[in-house]
């Protein structure tokens, strides 16, 4: 990489960037700060993400929507066809749509529907993202993919054997395809986040006894704020990562490191 001021290593100015699962939380909080970083956007999620969408026109930025079920490869050729029409490329991806077990039955009580239903958008939804966004990228000559996994691949989480099992995946296939697209310039990389304070772990913060337990597991004694995992995924999109593939980020509180 040629030598540029430290202060460009950041900006994405010029790019596109397309995010799922951005109607809230984690992925709405990565989609406003790619905008404030200079990208335009393609917003994707089954809900549209009116109040992204509301936000990122404040901040000036160029965004598109496209309703979208990852799981579904028809659904995800059509988003990546509407991504192409407007912009005519995408240089960033953003794998963020991702669900969690409902109910937290046992495992032995985890009906196969549940595991599928959640093997298909956490696991099956980010292959095919970057498989047709990878295509793209090879034939305009590079890109980077962040794929949102969780503290969940490396340690397990009792009574969530399949979101674990799914984080798990997009773990190796975050490296898989890092060795295989190197060669075109593609860096695939992912954060790996702990707790937040989304919509998603409501129910664990208004339990008292269960988020003290689990605050206490971590070293910094809290849940993230999403805005705190933003730039570990900016960081990868930028040209300050240009060196880094098949990278894990652990965005977790120190939760890791125990």
């Amino acid at each position: 990489m040629d030598s540029i001021n430290s202060s460009d290593l950041f900006r994405l100015d010029g790019k596109v960037a397309l995010v799922t699962g951005c109607s809230r939380g984690l992925g709405k909080a990565i989609a406003l700060g790619l905008a404030q970083s200079g990208c335009s956007l393609v917003l994707a999620g089954v809900t549209p993400p009116l109040e992204t969408v509301k936000q990122i026109e404040k901040i000036g930025a160029h965004c598109v929507t496209v309703q979208a079920d990852v799981s579904d490869e028809n659904s995800v050729t059509q988003m990546v066809g509407k991504a192409l029409s407007t912009f005519h490329k995408v240089d960033i991806l953003v794998n963020n749509s991702g669900i969690t077990q409902s109910g937290h039955l046992p495992t032995e009580d985890l009906p196969v529907e549940e595991w599928d239903r959640i093997m298909h958008v956490n696991l099956r939804g980010t292959f095919l993202c970057s498989k047709y966004i990878g295509k793209q990228m090879i034939k305009s000559g590079g890109g980077a993919i962040i794929n949102i996994a969780s503290s969940g691949a490396f340690k397990g989480v009792p009574r969530a054997a399949a979101y674990c099992a799914s984080k798990a995946g997009v773990l190796l296939l975050t490296k898989s395809l890092a060795l295989e697209w190197a060669r075109y310039n593609i860096r695939v990389n992912a954060v790996a986040p702990h707790y937040m304070e989304t919509d998603m772990t409501k129910g664990l913060m208004a339990a008292e006894k269960v988020h003290s337990a689990l605050v206490n597991q971590i070293p910094m004694r809290r849940f993230a704020k999403p805005e705190e995992v933003v730039g570990s995924v900016l960081f990868l999109a930028s040209s300050a990562a240009s060196y880094m593939t098949g990278t894990v980020v652990a965005v977790d509180g120190g939760l890791l490191t125990l």
